[in-house]
């Protein structure tokens, strides 16, 4: 959606001649730019398996990033080697179990912060501000990017790692989109009736999307840890003991809008 003049005044800019977006005075020269594309690993440094068809990418930009988790144990390894294989299993069980055409979600973080390609044809429809559409959240692929994040959260928070990923990969796409981060940033729980995210990464999402609007405008933020993996953490002792109850499944993925994406055996 593009920038209306709410949504430009909310990111430090005001709207000039013909809409034009015009910094204010006062904002940092950080934000004229916008943030700067993370360090993304592509389907080929994965490995990726070619999908049975290409995605399709529609010329518009989605309205909402949806935040997942994996509903994967809480692995300890965070090397680029697990999150290669991390995400050859979520590919593998899409399209063997599930029978898509491709791996479901745009992207994928790593509990060690690595950030993966998912749906082919992702990083290209983002670099020309359109939608490759995914299977991750029932009837609204068309209309949403996923991000699924390395994990189960039902009783523990993600790492910090993977929490600083997720900002700087959600504020790059804001940016690509001009996208209202505190319009656009939802859970799954939000529009799908299921658990995921899981609790303590679903209420972390209002601080994720002050810090994404933060990152947007240029504004840094101190290195000192968010704030309920600081008080819940230490209290409840499970930081690495979670597991789901069944792995990979977070919720409806497809929805009767989405019938397509399922091929026969």
């Amino acid at each position: 959606m593009p920038l209306d003049r709410r949504h430009a005044l909310t990111l430090g800019f005001s709207l000039g001649i013909a809409g034009a977006a015009v910094p204010l005075l006062g904002t940092p020269a950080a934000a004229w730019a916008g943030p700067i594309r993370p360090r993304i690993h592509e389907r080929l440094e994965w490995e990726a398996r070619e999908p049975r068809e290409t995605a399709t990418v529609l010329r518009r930009a989605p309205e909402h990033i949806v935040i997942h988790h994996t509903a994967t144990s809480n692995s300890m390894d965070d090397t680029p080697e697990h999150a290669h294989r991390l995400s050859r299993a979520i590919q593998k069980h899409h399209m063997r179990r599930n029978r898509w055409d491709d791996i479901g979600e745009q992207f994928t973080i790593s509990r060690g912060g690595h950030i993966m390609e998912g749906r082919n044809r992702t990083l290209l429809a983002v670099s020309r501000g359109m939608h490759a559409v995914g299977a991750h959240t029932a009837d609204h692929n068309r209309t949403s990017l996923g991000i699924e994040n390395e994990g189960t959260y039902a009783r523990t928070s993600p790492t910090l790692a993977l929490l600083g990923s997720l900002v700087k990969l959600t504020a790059w796409l804001c940016a690509q989109y001009d996208l209202n981060p505190y319009e656009a940033i939802v859970g799954h729980r939000d529009l799908n009736h299921t658990r995921c995210p899981g609790d303590y990464l679903y209420d972390l999402l209002p601080e994720l999307r002050e810090r994404v609007w933060h990152r947007m405008v240029g504004r840094r933020f101190s290195p000192a840890a968010w704030k309920l993996e600081q008080q819940s953490l230490p209290r409840r002792g499970v930081m690495f003991a979670e597991q789901p109850e069944r792995v990979f499944d977070h919720g409806p993925a497809l929805g009767i809008s989405d019938f397509s994406e399922i091929r026969p055996e």
